[in-house]
């Protein structure tokens, strides 16, 4: 059985991405091992990884759109932009615990400015984040001591919604008050962090928040109930690219096989269906087990990466 394929992870909170693989490394005797779109330490859920040669294909997976459900916490923000960080601003309405029971934004409120989110817009990731400055991670400056700026980022958000309201002392840790607590989920595209969108949102409801809970439930069309522990990781989990990434496949007999596996273009006359702008086709023996992925181009099909195993 092949070592290359993907496999479907349900991360838990507390633990890294990177961590998350180590099964992955274990089950399958290799350290070529990958994953697409990194989850924060305390977020959980979905993550799409990657063993051998398809690990090369993890740039596709990623780029897909994704799928949240969190936690909004309004009334004080952290450092971390999480339920439990260091308070930096606390809504003076929540200053004791006795006005704080008494005030409440209400999800009608909340409502009315979530269309500010949704669509094309910029945002400005988390001061603690993985994104680099200067080949630094935000996160590691921030713990130096460095006082940082990042820049706005272009992202997509197609879906917010409100969940349901959740009772101000329902959520452990947290280290500010609260004046109102909702669940939410949204639908967004790569770059999205849920952090910073809670932020926003509380900015734009004249207050301040932070978020807890994160959990991906979806990755482009792949989802959560799909996904496995590490801990109960087999070979059997491990998932043909075709089922991932929807690609056309073209079946070659075995001499058209031996074209493209010693890295020569095969002469394609017979347009292929549902091929994208970028040519992207994967290329399977008689049997439909992919054996390459290919770029098709009018007249003939270009061999890019082989990912089966060498005979």
């Amino acid at each position: 059985m092949s070592n290359s394929g993907f496999v479907l992870l349900d991360k838990i909170a507390g633990e890294t991405s990177f961590k998350a693989l180590f099964p992955l490394k274990r089950v399958f005797s290799t350290k070529r091992v990958g994953h697409a779109g990194t989850l924060d330490l305390r977020a959980s859920g979905l993550i799409i990884a990657a063993t051998g040669r398809v690990t090369r294909l993890l740039p596709f997976v990623e780029a897909k759109d994704k799928c949240y459900s969190f936690r909004l916490h309004l009334g004080y923000e952290t450092d971390t932009l999480e339920w439990d960080g260091e308070v930096l601003e606390q809504d003076s309405r929540a200053a004791d615990s006795a006005s704080a029971s008494a005030v409440q934004i209400t999800r009608e409120a909340l409502e009315a400015v979530l269309p500010q989110f949704t669509g094309d817009i910029e945002q400005i990731p988390p001061k603690y984040c993985a994104v680099k400055i200067n080949g630094v991670r935000a996160s590691d400056l921030m713990e130096r001591g460095r006082n940082i700026e990042l820049k706005p980022r272009k992202i997509n958000i197609s879906s917010l919604k409100v969940l349901d309201v959740v009772a101000n002392d329902a959520t452990e840790g947290c280290s500010g008050k609260c004046i109102a607590t909702f669940d939410l989920i949204c639908e967004c595209s790569k770059g999205t962090y849920i952090r910073a969108l809670g932020r926003d949102i509380a900015r734009a409801l004249g207050t301040c928040g932070c978020v807890s809970g994160i959990r991906r439930h979806r990755i482009g069309n792949v989802t959560l109930d799909r996904a496995v522990r590490g801990e109960d990781l087999t070979r059997e989990h491990l998932i043909p690219v075709d089922q991932i990434l929807d690609f056309p496949v073209v079946r070659l007999d075995d001499s058209q096989v031996a074209v493209i596996r010693q890295g020569n273009y095969l002469p394609w006359k017979t347009p292929i269906e549902g091929v994208d702008a970028e040519g992207n086709v994967f290329v399977a023996n008689l049997k439909g087990e992919v054996l390459s992925y290919c770029h098709y181009e009018p007249g003939r099909i270009r061999p890019k990466i082989y990912l089966a195993a060498d005979e």
